[in-house]
């Protein structure tokens, strides 16, 4: 990768974006071309902008950062997703990462391994913050339970919402009886017995969001 890395940040915390601003134009090969507030916001900067690399957080409304980075990896393979958030949960790192980030740092990261990191994000490097390293490793040797795939997800979201199994199945154009099936396996991997616990659980682990 040679000449300006072309960025786009996305925070939904205005005072944020204006920080990483200012501290990214102290570097002349570092270029913010635009920002956004949320996922879908971010989506249609990078359409119009095709910066290098994204630097995307986690929680923001709308479009979360996964949803975003799975459609930059889908849509825009070209484009590198590093993810800057205060989170550190396993199932965050692992969701991102999952979905195509090509690196994972937190918020607190000093400002000069936030530089080495755009760069190497934009060589298409993987980069992840020491304390993430640490807890991907832990998890190999300590594997937690089952995550909830994407589909079983989007039927708890549904759930979440109040929705009966009926109008579930009506919503994704699947069975009833497919609906349950999802459901089961979402207990399982959750480790609860109904509904309103599978969707506390899902909530509180960020595996959900209510703006989903």
């Amino acid at each position: 990768m040679s000449g300006t890395v072309r960025l786009v940040v996305v925070d939904d915390h205005p005072v944020v974006r204006d920080g990483l601003r200012g501290m990214l134009a102290g570097q002349p090969d570092l270029e913010v071309v635009g920002e956004a507030g949320d996922g879908r916001e971010a989506l249609a900067q990078v359409a119009r902008l095709h910066p290098d690399v994204v630097l995307v957080d986690l929680r923001m409304p709308r479009l979360d950062g996964v949803g975003t980075i799975r459609a930059l990896t889908r849509d825009h393979p070209g484009v590198r997703a590093l993810v800057l958030t205060t989170y550190d949960e396993d199932q965050d790192i692992l969701r991102a990462l999952e979905a195509g980030a090509v690196g994972y740092l937190l918020k607190d990261t000093p400002r000069e391994e936030l530089f080495r990191a755009v760069r190497a994000a934009a060589r298409g490097e993987s980069v992840l913050a020491p304390s993430v390293t640490a807890r991907l490793l832990g998890r190999l040797r300590n594997p937690l339970p089952d995550v909830p795939s994407d589909r079983e997800l989007e039927v708890l979201a549904l759930v979440a919402r109040g929705l009966t199994n009926r109008a579930v199945a009506r919503s994704l154009s699947i069975s009833e009886a497919t609906v349950k099936t999802h459901l089961v396996h979402v207990f399982g991997k959750l480790g609860v017995d109904d509904r309103t616990a599978a969707v506390t659980v899902a909530l509180e682990r960020g595996l959900l969001s209510l703006d989903r």
